[in-house]
């Protein structure tokens, strides 16, 4: 075991220790944390995830990295460059049997988990480009980073109780490539505005575990 995780106290050793596939670590984004609204602005290590509850992306994403390290998978970081009129967002790639997928913590549905079938980062990036959108509706999606391995990081992203904003620059500073050629935004189509009103199920400060999901029978619809 990483000699940073000693800082991490028996209980919450417990639950990283529960956390050993990526859907356990995103099941816990998704119905046991809630999201972290940022105000202030906040970067929370793995070990204040867990003391405070909450997470928002870049947060949720280093805590799955923290959960993989722990397992003994690849620890790593994967940034999606917005436009200048979006936010980037983060995930936390993962390889199974030579497939990349991803655990993810956002506002959005969409821009949470990834089923490990993909088989690139550019595709695994890629496959969040429908549901990568602004208020305006605009789509804004437009670079991917290289992986960033945790390994390069000072240990205590792991744990510091101060934020490690170091971890967004390291990050920042990886190559990025581009996904859209510039002649290509200007023909996007809008997002849908209902698709907007059902990405953000789940997407306020409370856990989806205190909402009330109906069952799936309930949900069909003809086609």
């Amino acid at each position: 075991m990483n000699p940073a995780f000693s800082r991490f106290g028996r209980e919450r050793l417990a639950v990283l220790r529960r956390l050993n596939t990526p859907r356990k670590v995103q099941d816990f984004l998704d119905y046991e944390l809630s999201y972290n609204d940022g105000k202030p602005n906040t970067c929370l290590s793995p070990l204040e995830v867990l003391k405070r509850g909450k997470a928002h992306c870049i947060e949720g994403a280093m805590f799955a990295a923290a959960a993989f390290l722990f397992h003994g998978r690849r620890s790593l970081l994967l940034d999606l460059r917005a436009n200048p009129r979006d936010d980037d967002h983060v995930i936390a790639p993962f390889l199974e049997k030579g497939r990349w997928g991803a655990v993810a913590q956002s506002h959005f549905c969409g821009l949470r988990y990834r089923e490990p079938v993909h088989a690139s980062f550019g595709e695994l990036a890629r496959s969040y480009f429908e549901f990568y959108y602004n208020g305006a509706g605009e789509k804004t999606l437009r670079e991917f980073s290289g992986p960033l391995g945790t390994a390069a990081l000072k240990p205590d992203w792991l744990y510091s109780e101060k934020n490690v904003f170091f971890v967004s620059r390291e990050l920042d500073a990886r190559r990025h490539y581009r996904l859209i050629g510039h002649l290509q935004e200007k023909d996007l189509r809008r997002a849908d505005s209902l698709l907007l009103e059902a990405e953000l199920l789940g997407g306020s400060r409370v856990p989806l575990a205190r909402r009330r999901p109906r069952p799936y029978p309930e949900l069909k619809r003809k086609r």
